[in-house]
């Protein structure tokens, strides 16, 4: 079949902990992240001309430079002999929202091609190539749960899966800047009380149990929450809400927002919650799902390059 087709799950970061500005000018983090039961999809078509289309509720809002189209110029350029084609994305996620919707998306785009051209996967470094396109593709490569560190180019799977949870995804919609990310960790350098590295307070345990997993987030946090607050201050209200919610039990920011999650003890206590934010909420992005292991991809993608 010449058409390929991937999940891009949404990339959630249940802890977020910034160690400090690194000389070649990157932040250096611990992210304990997970993976959604939701996100974008990616085809490939290799029968067709390349190029890129999207469609989906958020496809409009794509602008500027996509890297899914980075990663099919940068596949062209570094392995001519690899089938490409077109590219269909479908849009389910809000673009710039902290839940790594671009990272995913160029890794689903790397797993297409690799299924598409068995012949050379395991010749390939698919991971090499994640990390030139950005910081969270590595992770996204494989969406399963890990500790991500360095600017987020060190992934270490956790050695057993994760305990699923239930969440409910809230993003508030809010007009947000071109350059988010950056606004946020310069907020993040105001406020810091020093511009040393800072040893981290939860180092990379592992979580067997949904009891550890929720001792682990309640001893964590995001080191981003506030500083995103003062770049998008409608976040105050989301985070609000959810915590207002029957059966909570963790509410926090994601990544550099604006996208918020709430922890709950069960999906009907979650799906229950999204039917009230969204009662009241109506403008908001609102969704519940089950944050899991979801592992797409084997470790033959690791490579050793063509």
């Amino acid at each position: 079949m010449p058409v390929f087709t991937e999940r891009a799950p949404a990339k959630i970061n249940l802890t977020l902990e910034v160690l400090g500005r690194r000389l070649d000018g990157y932040h250096e983090l611990l992210s304990l992240v997970a993976f959604a039961g939701l996100g974008d999809v990616v085809s490939l078509d290799t029968d067709q001309a390349i190029g890129l289309a999207a469609s989906g509720p958020f496809a409009a809002e794509i602008s500027g430079p996509n890297i899914v189209a980075t990663a099919l110029r940068l596949l062209g350029e570094q392995a001519p002999q690899l089938k490409l084609g077109a590219v269909h994305l479908e849009k389910r996620l809000p673009v710039a929202a902290g839940i790594g919707g671009g990272s995913a998306d160029a890794a689903a785009l790397l797993r297409a091609v690799a299924k598409a051209n068995s012949e050379h996967r395991e010749r390939f470094d698919w991971t090499a190539l994640a990390v030139r396109l950005g910081a969270d593709v590595a992770v996204c490569l494989r969406s399963r749960a890990a500790w991500m560190s360095g600017a987020g180019e060190v992934v270490e799977p956790l050695a057993v899966p994760l305990p699923a949870l239930n969440v409910v995804l809230v993003n508030p919609r809010a007009r947000v800047p071109a350059d988010k990310t950056a606004q946020v960790f310069r907020a993040f350098a105001a406020s810091a009380i020093s511009e040393g590295m800072r040893p981290a307070t939860l180092g990379k345990r592992q979580v067997g149990s949904r009891v550890e997993l929720m001792a682990l987030l309640a001893a964590g946090s995001n080191h981003l929450e506030a500083p995103a607050i003062a770049v998008v201050p409608e976040l105050v209200d989301v985070l609000k809400a959810l915590s207002a919610l029957p059966g909570i039990e963790v509410v926090r920011l994601s990544g550099a927002g604006p996208t918020c999650y709430g922890i709950f003890p069960s999906a009907h206590t979650a799906e229950a919650a999204a039917a009230a934010l969204k009662s009241v909420h109506s403008a908001w992005w609102i969704e519940a799902t089950v944050l899991a292991d979801i592992g797409l991809a084997d470790n033959s993608l690791r490579g050793g390059g063509l």
